[in-house]
């Protein structure tokens, strides 16, 4: 079924800076295809979008390899950044009153070149892509009337708050609620210093105004290209089952190494010509050294969605996080069987046993692949109903307008009017 198109009512060129703590290029992790899809679908509405992004250590991009299709910004600017975590720094950090996990992104080079940039553009918006670009507002509001809004891809300091209740080695579980507190402090104490908050999904929104946020929001799902999804392999007959997710995130490795552990074993007892394919970037040495029956370790591949598309099912066991998982809406956007816990669900109003399989124990995922690989799960059907409820809601162009829309309307609203920026 072709995805619901919505017209904009009015089709108004805006000027919109968009900041990114890493660059948003390759489309291996969710924040990646969250900043590219969005950037291309409001380029495809009649917006100039200009992109200043920090080239960090630890996603490094390569510039001459940014290929000539990735042409939809009007300019593209970066400033590289070493933002590795260093043992001096996080011990100074437990003397200090600043977040670790936002000061490791304060970087002078990139300061400048937002100054810069503001002095010779005169911006409608100045978009931050998640919370870690809230040191450049007071920059921002200095030198520019334009609107500033943050794209909350999470709400940041839940996700430390529930990797720390997941802790079991005590050191380590104090230091991440350590870490966790003075991000929330931080966290709160920005709340409202931008002028509008665009939440992932209607959840995170409501988080939001019960932690204080009273300036203006909207709900704006991560939304996906979905042409790229129409390549659907007919895998319904496969019995493996696949993960896939960037491994320098915290709770995929999480939730990995818990299925591995906890479900894993009695798994494979129970249907011993099963495969389980793990991909994702940055693959630790750990992992790729397993040596487990019938437990296949790919480390980074090069096109996550053929990686997909060779298996019917596909894993999420995520006990942390916070926000919208792509990866989730990539696999159902493939007509595959995701199946996830009621965390990895959060923020995607997709219903059990009809679009998306939930379990949250060892016993729950065994019974949910089993009865998949069965039979006694319709696979043909979910596939369908993922795939039709990805078009209904989560088509990136869709989502554009409706965001466009929102812009269009605050540039015309006198209460976000400003005074001419100092000079």
């Amino acid at each position: 079924m072709a995805p619901k198109q919505i017209e904009p009512i009015v089709k108004e060129f805006m000027k919109i800076l968009q900041l990114c703590k890493k660059f948003p290029y390759p489309l291996k992790d969710g924040e990646s295809i969250a900043v590219t899809y969005l950037s291309n679908a409001l380029h495809n509405l009649g917006c100039e979008i200009s992109l200043l992004s920090m080239n960090t250590s630890k996603h490094y991009m390569d510039m001459k390899e940014l290929p000539v299709d990735f042409n939809h910004y009007k300019e593209i600017h970066v400033t590289e950044l070493d933002n590795s975590l260093k043992f001096i720094d996080a011990f100074k950090n437990l003397f200090s009153k600043d977040s670790y996990h936002i000061s490791r992104f304060v970087c002078p080079d990139f300061k400048n070149k937002l100054i810069e940039l503001l002095s010779v553009n005169d911006y409608d918006v100045v978009q931050l892509e998640t919370l870690y670009l809230a040191p450049y507002i007071d920059v921002i509001k200095e030198h520019s009337t334009a609107l500033i809004t943050m794209r909350a891809h999470n709400v940041e300091f839940e996700i430390w708050e529930r990797i720390s209740q997941n802790t079991k080695f005590l050191p380590k579980k104090w230091y991440l609620q350590y870490l966790a507190q003075k991000l929330k402090r931080y966290e709160l104490d920005h709340l409202n210093k931008y002028d509008y908050l665009i939440a992932v999904s209607d959840r995170d929104l409501r988080k939001f105004k019960s932690m204080g946020y009273k300036n203006g929001a909207i709900s704006s799902p991560i939304g996906l290209n979905l042409k790229n999804y129409t390549k659907v392999s007919k895998s319904y007959e496969s019995k493996d089952i696949c993960f896939i997710g960037a491994l320098d995130w915290m709770p995929n490795m999480e939730g990995l190494l818990w299925f591995l552990d906890n479900v894993w074993p009695q798994l494979y007892e129970k249907h011993p010509d099963i495969k389980f394919h793990i991909a994702g970037r940055n693959t630790p040495e750990s992992l790729k050294n397993l040596d487990i029956k019938n437990v296949v370790v790919h480390g980074e591949v090069n096109n996550a969605i053929e990686f997909v598309n060779n298996y019917g099912m596909m894993i999420v066991p995520l006990f942390s996080g916070s926000g919208m998982r792509v990866k989730i809406l990539e696999g159902m956007a493939l007509g595959k069987v995701v199946i996830t816990t009621s965390l990895g669900k959060e923020g995607i109003h997709a219903e059990n046993d009809v679009h998306i399989l939930v379990a949250d124990t060892p016993q729950a995922f065994i019974n949910q692949i089993s009865g998949t690989i069965l039979n006694q799960k319709d696979k043909v059907k979910i596939g369908i109903e993922a795939q039709k409820f990805v078009e209904d809601y989560y088509d990136h162009g869709n989502n554009a307008i409706t965001l466009l829309e929102k812009y269009r309307s605050l540039k015309d609203n006198p209460l976000y009017k400003k005074e001419p920026a100092s000079t």
